[in-house]
């Protein structure tokens, strides 16, 4: 418990929606949507990166 007090509130929020996207991506891709689900898939990556720069910017502010 207290690793997820440790990464944040904001943080968690995040990540659970990266693993949202991936579920909706993946059902996309296996009910025939195939383009749909790869375009869906690759916004996980793209908000892991937002947050790996923003906790990047923020360290160096301090």
């Amino acid at each position: 418990m207290e690793y997820f007090k440790k990464l944040g509130t904001g943080n968690l929020l995040m990540l659970i929606l990266c693993a949202i996207i991936i579920l909706v991506a993946e059902y996309l891709f296996l009910t025939g949507d195939q383009y749909h689900g790869i375009f869906v898939g690759l916004w996980a990556p793209t908000l892991l990166g937002v947050m790996i720069y923003l906790k990047l910017v923020d360290h160096g502010g301090k």
